[in-house]
């Protein structure tokens, strides 16, 4: 950068374009809480009780149990990760109020506007994204 010269922060994207993000973040996150919601109802808030019992529609066999363990497991593992998403999409408004959506964490550049529609979470653009996962070993 020239002497003497400050760096102007360059505006990436319109107010309109801002609100699409807003909104396409905010459905993703509605759409999330429902599916936690749903998940919590029928899987992950179920007791051993209601599993079990005179009144269970579940066998006795430890082999069901065993089943219906392994089921939950997974329920909770599924809404594990979709916590992470919703960490990632309430970040992603946090940006939005402080103005810095859609620039890239590492370059400082725009992201693409496909690339946040396809990942509206996503904080490097393309080009440090790949050079990220070429430094990461597999």
């Amino acid at each position: 950068m020239p002497k003497g010269k400050t760096k102007v922060k360059v505006e990436a994207y319109s107010k309109d374009d801002l609100d699409y993000f807003k909104d396409l973040v905010i459905r993703k996150r509605e759409e999330l809480i429902k599916e936690l919601g749903y998940l919590r109802e029928t899987s992950m808030e179920k007791s051993y009780q209601e599993y079990t019992g005179e009144h269970s529609t579940y066998s006795y066999h430890m082999a069901d149990q065993g089943t219906d363990a392994q089921e939950r497991e997974k329920a909770f593992l599924f809404a594990s990760r979709e916590g992470k998403f919703l960490v990632y999409l309430d970040r992603a408004l946090k940006k939005m109020d402080e103005g810095t959506y859609g620039f890239c964490e590492d370059c400082g550049e725009p992201i693409a506007k496909a690339r946040l529609e396809a990942v509206p979470t996503a904080k490097l653009c393309i080009a440090c994204k790949s050079k990220l996962e070429e430094a990461t070993p597999a």
